[in-house]
């Protein structure tokens, strides 16, 4: 969903891609940076000591932004791979696996809301990875993508720490939605 708006918002993020790849540093060390910053709201929000729900939440938001400026960089210096693109794939997953267990570790929801939450958000990765192997896009398909996923756990759990189990309630449902989503786009796209 928020896919469809970086269209509208392009002139400011090639800016920031600009500023980026002006440090002579490539897009995979940008996705480094991204994936450290993800393990250390997981370390923050496992720990789980006075606010540490807010500063989680802060640490998420900066990693989801490295996020965009890697492929902002890899544009700008056209130095975009199949190989970057991979490790950026990867890398967005053990992320958000480890926010996930972090959530868990640091006792904010049930076991059985967080994997079901992790399951729902890796089956949404995995149908757009399996029927983009088949040659159908999904990309923008679904009210739950990755970045709307994560903004809402940050976001919501910013609030308060029951807030952060709300966060997970919501990305369940929205991961649920997206899922369903795909599996119906991609079925009336695939033509046997």
């Amino acid at each position: 969903m928020l896919n469809n708006f970086r269209e509208g918002l392009k002139p400011t993020l090639q800016n920031i891609g600009k500023a980026f790849a002006s440090t002579g540093l490539s897009a995979n060390f940008w996705t480094a940076v991204g994936l450290a910053f993800a393990f250390a709201s997981a370390i923050v929000y496992g720990i789980h000591f006075q606010y540490s729900f807010v500063i989680g939440g802060v640490l998420l938001l900066i990693s989801g932004f490295f996020d965009i400026v890697d492929g902002q960089v890899a544009r700008i210096t056209g130095k975009t791979s199949k190989k970057g693109a991979f490790l950026d794939s990867v890398f967005d997953k053990i992320a958000e696996v480890a926010i996930f267990l972090g959530i868990l570790v640091g006792n904010y929801s049930e076991g059985y809301l967080v994997l079901l939450a992790i399951t729902l958000s890796l089956l949404v990765s995995y149908t757009r990875a399996r029927a983009e192997s088949l040659g159908v896009q999904l990309q923008g398909i679904g009210i739950g993508e990755r970045a709307e996923r994560l903004l809402v756990i940050a976001i919501v759990g910013m609030a308060g720490a029951v807030f952060l189990n709300y966060a997970v309630i919501i990305v369940i449902i929205i991961a649920g939605i997206t899922f369903v989503q795909r599996m119906i786009a991609t079925s009336r796209k695939i033509s046997d």
